[in-house]
């Protein structure tokens, strides 16, 4: 429970400290006093959107604080420790959590759990295991047909959550599998000319066959073709420097020559000396080193002459046939087989295919029976449940000065599935025991559905208790004995 409320700089409250006790706590006052203050410091620590135009005249930022008593092992306690926070342990039994919230008068906000900063959205989350807030706006929401719903089978309990939750699942399947037949059905002849434009597609690319990088690889070829005559000149240069030219009359200096020369030279006196013989040793790796790079070049230029004009020409025409299908399909190759592939997969989709319609058909019936038969768990189970809440709230709604009125939930199937099963929920309101029941939404007044909804929390507290219920303007539409 909420042990005290600090609120500073809020509105017209300057600084306040709140003490609370376990029970009923009632804040009255005359308009302006302060009260809607109390509500909106609540509301910044269960996450609420921050409003710098709160911030009090004149002071920098407004403070809203929460010294939060929970037992160990209470969800909002570990919600803290994962966001960092921590709290103090009270006793065996209990700690105390400490909850802060700030907002400048810039309108920048800050949030707090446990003496750790936290996104704003943790406390939100950690607000919704501690605290119930409710304004007039419920009674308003009461009158819901869905919020009816929701409030039939948050009471039902886990077994119809469970329920629903499976059925939802089967629903889903069958609004997609719904969908994929009626494509299937209903578009045939579009289906049919895309499949055209994509099988065409498909066998162009096919035919040329690109590979992934290839158009880089022809490329650098096609450089090398357009070059040849120049390599050759330049590699049958280097060679002859290397080795000499067969042109050459043999007195002519090279590299291999002059190195023969050196390494005979420094090998007829290697033996005197340890480092002279070392560096002959060297000399004849630079020998042995360019009679491999002469041979290299020689085979490089051989290979020059069976790369003649006829391949530049199958290259260009590659290269044309490649660009054809990037201007096509993609930017580059890659791109163009990643929507070959893309269009492969869709194509087997867009295929008229009897035996896919067949299995969709098979599909949808199985999963319509199945969904009959949770619908129908699922109504039996609400209907249970209404009836129980029914008794519940005009129980409680007889000590709110309405002893002979009496809530009846109305469980009625409906024609269609919805997400929601097919059960329509509908509350009704008979003020005394003469009276026809008449739905909230048409039939009862501010003050019948303010107690209504004070019976209905009541009641769902003892299915989905929180610690703390809060009730701003809890008396509107109420007055006299019941107030």
């Amino acid at each position: 429970m909420i042990e005290e409320i600090h609120i500073r700089d809020l509105g017209v409250i300057t600084d306040a400290r709140l003490p609370l006790e376990p029970g009923l706590s009632v804040l009255t006052g005359e308009t302006g006093a302060g009260k809607t203050m109390v509500v909106t410091a609540l509301g910044m620590l269960l996450g609420a959107r921050s409003d710098a135009s709160s911030v009090r005249n004149g002071a920098k930022n407004a403070l809203a604080e929460a010294v939060i008593r929970l037992p160990k092992g209470h969800r909002a306690l570990t919600l803290a420790e994962e966001a960092g926070g921590t709290s103090e342990d009270i006793d065996e039994q209990s700690s105390e959590l400490l909850l802060a919230r700030t907002v400048k008068a810039s309108g920048r906000s800050r949030a707090h759990v446990g003496g750790c900063a936290t996104p704003i959205g943790t406390l939100t989350e950690i607000g919704q295991t501690l605290v119930a807030v409710h304004g007039q706006s419920d009674q308003l929401r009461l009158k819901s047909a869905a919020e009816q719903r929701h409030s039939l089978d948050l009471y039902a309990g886990e077994k119809l959550a469970t329920l629903l939750g499976e059925y939802r699942e089967n629903y889903e399947r069958y609004r997609i599998a719904a969908a994929e037949l009626k494509e299937v059905r209903e578009n045939s002849r579009a289906r049919t000319l895309e499949a055209q434009s994509l099988r065409g597609a498909l066998e162009e690319i096919d035919a040329v066959n690109p590979r992934a990088g290839e158009e880089d690889e022809l490329k650098t070829e096609m450089v090398k073709l357009m070059n040849v005559e120049a390599l050759r000149i330049a590699s049958a240069t280097a060679s002859a420097a290397l080795s000499g030219s067969e042109y050459s009359n043999g007195d002519d200096p090279n590299v291999m020559g002059l190195l023969d020369t050196a390494r005979n030279a420094l090998q007829g006196q290697a033996e005197a000396d340890e480092e002279l013989r070392s560096l002959a040793a060297r000399i004849n790796e630079l020998l042995i080193l360019a009679t491999d790079v002469s041979s290299d070049l020689s085979s490089y230029a051989a290979s020059l002459d069976a790369e003649g004009s006829e391949r530049l020409a199958q290259v260009q025409t590659r290269r044309a046939q490649l660009a054809t299908l990037m201007r096509k399909y993609g930017a580059d190759i890659a791109e163009v087989l990643e929507w070959a592939e893309e269009s492969r997969a869709r194509l087997e989709t867009l295929v008229d295919d009897p035996q896919r319609q067949e299995t969709l058909e098979t599909e949808l019936v199985q999963l319509r029976k199945t969904l009959g038969e949770q619908a129908e768990e699922l109504t039996t189970l609400r209907r249970a449940a209404a009836q129980k809440l029914a008794d519940a709230v005009s129980e409680e709604l007889t000590a709110l000065a309405m002893p002979n009125a009496s809530l009846i939930v109305e469980v009625a199937e409906a024609e269609k599935f919805s997400i929601h099963g097919r059960d329509t929920v509908t509350f009704m309101l008979a003020p005394h025991r003469t009276a026809v029941p008449r739905p909230l939404g048409k039939g009862a007044s501010g003050g019948e559905l303010s107690r209504v909804m004070l019976a209905l929390e009541v009641v769902l507290a003892e299915v989905d208790p929180v610690p703390t219920f809060i009730f701003d303007e809890v008396d509107s539409g109420v007055g006299g004995r019941a107030a």
